[in-house]
C-alpha cells in the first residue's frame, strides 16, 4: 500500500516511494511517497489560491471546522491509535491515552481561542491606534516522528485557525496519522487547497517546501542541526520561522524534596515514549547528601519500567543510543541498570538505562541521545545545581523537585531554560509560551504565541482632530 499525498483536496501520488518500516519487528508497513520538488509547487500554489477566501470567513466560521476535524478525528479514534503505535513503535496504551486524545485537543483549544482574540487599542492626543491581524498566507509545517499527530496539530490548528492555509511535511518514517489527517480535513468539509500533505525525506520534499519563494512562513519541530539547515534556507527570504528543536533537560533533585515521589517523576521524565520526547529529563541533578537513596529509588522505578516501554524508532536509532551508553563506559561511566536490546529480535527495543559516575563534560551527558539512557551527577548546593543545569548548549525544559518554595522560585528563575515544572513533568497548559534558549530554538508558540506567529499586526491609526501634523 502506497500512502496518499493531500494537493487541492484531492489524494495523489508520486512516481516514487520509500519504505515505512515497523520498528517493533523490522516488516514494512506501507510505503510513503517521495514527493519531487514539482509537486511541492502544485501544493504550494493551491494554498496560494485557497488562503485569501478562508481568511475573509469569520473566526466562528473557522472554529466550527476545526471543531469538526477534532470530530472526525474523535469518530476514528482507534484506527488513528492503531497507525500512531505501529509507526512509532509506542505501546497503543500511550497513543490511546496521550498522542490522540491531544490531538483532538490541540483542534478544540484553537477553536475557542481564535474565538476569544483580543486587539490592541492606543488612544493618543488627535488620534487612536488599533491593531489588525492579517494571516501571514501560506505556512509550511515541518514535524518529527517521535510525536508525530500531537505534534503536526498544534501547528496545522492555529494556522489554520488564523485564516492561513498550510502544505505539511511529516516526518518520512511516521508518516500515516498525517494522511488520515488529510481524509480528516476533506470530510470536515475544510475548503480544498488548505491542508496540503506531501511525503518525503528532506531532500527533495523538505528543501523544496523551505525554500519555496511563496512560502511566507516555516514552523519546524526536529534536531538541532536539521534547524540550523531551515534557518539558512529560510532566512535569506525572510520568512517568519519558528524552532522548536532538542534539548538535554536538567532535573534537579533537593535533599529536601519528597524522593520517592521525586525518583518516581524522574523516572517517567526520564523514559516516557522510550526517553524520544525534547522535553525529556535526561540529566539528573541529585544534591548529594541524598544522591544514594535516590538513585536505589531511581533504578528500582527503571525497571519495573521495562515491560511499559514500545521500542525505538528504528534499530539504526537504536544503535545510536547504545553508542552513547558504550562512549559512558569507555568515560569511566558505571551502568546501574540497562544498557542492552531487549524484546523481539528484529524490533528497536532498548532498556531503560541509568549511568553514574561520569564527568558532567561527556558526551552522554552534554549531547542529546533522545532514548531511555540518563545520567546522575550530584551537586553540593544551590548554585552549584543552577551551574550545573546550565552547562550545556541547550535549553528547552527544567524540572525541580523541592519543598521549599522559595529555593524554587529562585532556581526556576536561574536556570536557563523556556520552560520549568516543580514537583511535576509535563503538566502542560496550553495557554502557555513553549519553546526553548540557546541551541533549543527560536520563537515560541502556544496560545495567543501561535495565533501571533501564524498572522502579521498591523496598527491603523485614525484622526479624530483637524491635526494633520503628524505630531
Amino acid at each position: 500500500m502506497i500512502l496518499s499525498n493531500w494537493i487541492n483536496g484531492e489524494a495523489c501520488n508520486t512516481s516514487e516511494s520509500m519504505e515505512n518500516i515497523n520498528p517493533r519487528n523490522g516488516k514494512e508497513i506501507n510505503r510513503v511517497p517521495i514527493t519531487p520538488a514539482s509537486d511541492v509547487d502544485r501544493a504550494v500554489e493551491a494554498a496560494e489560491k485557497a488562503w485569501v477566501k478562508w481568511a475573509k470567513q469569520t473566526p466562528q466560521i473557522r472554529a466550527a471546522v476545526l471543531n469538526k476535524i477534532a470530530d472526525g478525528i474523535q469518530d476514528r479514534f482507534e484506527e488513528f491509535v492503531a497507525a500512531e503505535s505501529i509507526d512509532t513503535g509506542k505501546p497503543e496504551a500511550l497513543a490511546r491515552s496521550v498522542d490522540i486524545p491531544r490531538s483532538i485537543s490541540n483542534f478544540r483549544f484553537f477553536a475557542g481561542e481564535i474565538q476569544h482574540q483580543t486587539s490592541s487599542f492606543h488612544p493618543m492626543e488627535g488620534a487612536i491606534n488599533y491593531t489588525l491581524r492579517r494571516p501571514v498566507g501560506v505556512a509550511a509545517l515541518i514535524t518529527p516522528w517521535n510525536l508525530p499527530l500531537y505534534l503536526l496539530t498544534w501547528k496545522v490548528a492555529p494556522a489554520l485557525g488564523m485564516g492561513n492555509a498550510v502544505v505539511v511535511k511529516p516526518s518520512e518514517i511516521t508518516p500515516t496519522t498525517a494522511t488520515l489527517l488529510g481524509e480528516v480535513c476533506k470530510t470536515a468539509g475544510l475548503p480544498d487547497g488548505l491542508f496540503n500533505l506531501v511525503h518525503g525525506p528532506g531532500n527533495p520534499t523538505g528543501s523544496a517546501l523551505v525554500s519555496h519563494p511563496k512560502v511566507n512562513a516555516v514552523s519546524f519541530t526536529g534536531g538541532t542541526e536539521t534547524g540550523r539547515l531551515v534557518a539558512a534556507a529560510a532566512a535569506p527570504q525572510f520568512k517568519k520561522l519558528s524552532l522548536e528543536l532538542g534539548g538535554k533537560n536538567p532535573t534537579i533533585v533537593f535533599a529536601d524534596s519528597n524522593l520517592e515521589k521525586a525518583a518516581i517523576g524522574a523516572a517517567r521524565a526520564a523514559f516516557l515514549n522510550q526517553g524520544q520526547i525534547c522535553l525529556c529529563g535526561s540529566r539528573i541533578l541529585v544534591e548529594d547528601s541524598v544522591s544514594e537513596r535516590f538513585t536505589n529509588l531511581l533504578v528500582k522505578e527503571a525497571i519495573r519500567l521495562k515491560d511499559t516501554l514500545g521500542s525505538l524508532i528504528s534499530t539504526s536509532h537504536r544503535a545510536k543510543v547504545h553508542s552513547y551508553v558504550e562512549a559512558a563506559i569507555v568515560d569511566g561511566g558505571e551502568v546501574l541498570c540497562g544498557g542492552k536490546n531487549f524484546g523481539p529480535q528484529d524490533g528497536a527495543y532498548y532498556e531503560p538505562t541509568v549511568i553514574t559516575g561520569l564527568k558532567h563534560s561527556c558526551r552522554t551527558v552534554q549531547e542529546e541521545i533522545f532514548g531511555p539512557v540518563v545520567t546522575i551527577n550530584s551537586f553540593q548546593n544551590e548554585a552549584e545545581a543552577t551551574e550545573l543545569a546550565n552547562d550545556v548548549q541547550f535549553g528547552l525544559a527544567a524540572s525541580i523537585w523541592t519543598k521549599d518554595l522559595e529555593k524554587a522560585h529562585r532556581v526556576a528563575a536561574n536556570v536557563e531554560s523556556g520552560m520549568v515544572w516543580v514537583n511535576t513533568w509535563l503538566k502542560r497548559d496550553l495557554r502557555v509560551p513553549f519553546g526553548g534558549l540557546k541551541q533549543s530554538g527560536v520563537g515560541r508558540e502556544g496560545g495567543a504565541w501561535s495565533l501571533s506567529f501564524f498572522s502579521e499586526p498591523r496598527n491603523i491609526c485614525i484622526a479624530i482632530s483637524d491635526s494633520v501634523d503628524g505630531d
